[in-house]
């Protein structure tokens, strides 16, 4: 059983795989820094795969202390389609892809299903985030593997949280949907197959996982999809008509950003868990607060409604509500997110221009907490009522 582990949790075989799907190491004498072509003349393209993002510059552990890691290996692309697509799908697990595109269920298909959705997606990024933290299990290494996504190789590698909310997002949106939509479910499980492994071979093919790390994630994920499914309407209950639910849903995701395990080296861990928790918050906050307001945006009647008509009409509002919410919640985060900053650094007397203060737990916790609380609240309450004044519902 160990043997197995250790040969899922390979490097190399991590490397074969991007072999095989045309991403191969290029032995360069001189690594330098800038994200330049190399002149080289040899079949496809081979780029200088340095990527560092300023804030992570730490990759992985050594001797106790994070060492620095300045330049990536050169790496060349023989399979352009392929990298598109992996790079697309490892996308749906990005910032971006939450703020953008998530909310498109709430804004133009239903808040029942958004709000199922966010709820999960809160619990399996917040416990598979912990994980990475105690288990503390490396990520591939570079070489013989080739890294794309540099910014987070400061994180720990298992499990895989790509794989986890790929997952998680799938099925869950799966198991509610049919009592909300009329689709065909073989239809819908194939989709949500497709999705996951899309994003789950994303990982290895970014070199950011090793095979062990996605399997993990996806198991983990399921677990607690199906562990926690017979409890979904009872927190739908609790989350919409209890007189504390805010209070719970407020607080504790805010002691859970505090508390979050500590480590020796800064990691992006500790703020993403935090961008979760607050957007999670917002969230729930805001659907609790449609309630009492009497105007949820769902379907009353008639379910399962059928989907709707791809019209141009409708693809026409769509695309509207689309650029209104992105707008307003893309706007939100800038508009909070610098307010906040400011508060902060001049409430603990830190320059402004002390950009690794920000990586300070008293100044990343309550910044990205108060801002994506303020992203949730924006995407469930206010944005379906500004789509009512323009006409867009």
């Amino acid at each position: 059983m160990l043997q197995l582990l250790a040969y899922l949790h390979d490097s190399e075989l991590v490397a074969r795989f991007q072999r095989g799907c045309g991403l191969v190491l290029v032995e360069a004498t001189n690594h330098s820094r800038g994200g330049t072509r190399a002149q080289t003349g040899t079949p496809g393209a081979r780029w200088q795969g340095d990527h560092q993002d300023k804030n992570s510059n730490y990759t992985q552990k050594e001797n106790g202390h994070a060492a620095v890691d300045r330049s990536q290996p050169q790496y060349e692309v023989k399979n352009w389609l392929l990298h598109f697509l992996f790079l697309l799908s490892a996308g749906l697990g990005h910032e971006i892809f939450y703020i953008t595109c998530l909310p498109c269920i709430h804004w133009s298909l239903d808040p029942f299903l958004c709000r199922r959705l966010v709820n999960m997606w809160t619990v399996v990024m917040y416990v598979g985030q912990v994980m990475k933290d105690i288990l503390k299990l490396p990520r591939p290494r570079s070489p013989p593997v080739v890294k794309l996504e540099p910014r987070v190789d400061a994180e720990y590698g298992l499990p895989s949280t790509h794989a986890m909310a790929a997952t998680a997002i799938s099925f869950t949106l799966l198991l509610s949907a049919p009592s909300r939509l009329q689709f065909q479910f073989e239809v819908g499980l194939l989709i949500a197959v497709t999705l996951s492994s899309l994003v789950c071979l994303s990982r290895l093919y970014t070199g950011m996982h090793s095979v062990l790390d996605v399997i993990c994630g996806v198991f983990i994920s399921l677990t607690l999809t199906f562990l926690t499914y017979p409890y979904w309407e009872t927190l739908d209950r609790f989350q919409l008509t209890s007189p504390i639910s805010p209070v719970v849903a407020l607080f504790l995701p805010l002691l859970l950003s505090y508390t979050y395990p500590e480590l020796d080296h800064y990691s992006t861990t500790r703020g993403d868990t935090t961008t979760i928790l607050g957007a999670g918050a917002g969230c729930s906050i805001g659907y609790w607060v449609n309630v009492q307001l009497g105007q949820t945006f769902e379907p009353q009647e008639g379910l399962p409604v059928p989907l709707p008509a791809l019209t141009g009409g409708a693809l026409v509002r769509t695309f509207a509500r689309f650029l209104v919410g992105v707008v307003a919640v893309v706007g939100t985060r800038q508009v909070v997110k610098t307010l906040s900053l400011r508060a902060l650094y001049s409430w603990y007397s830190v320059p402004k221009s002390d950009d690794s203060a920000r990586r300070r737990r008293e100044i990343e916790v309550p910044s990205k907490f108060v801002t994506y609380t303020s992203v949730g609240l924006m995407n469930s309450i206010l944005v379906n009522r500004v789509f009512l004044l323009l006409g867009l519902l």
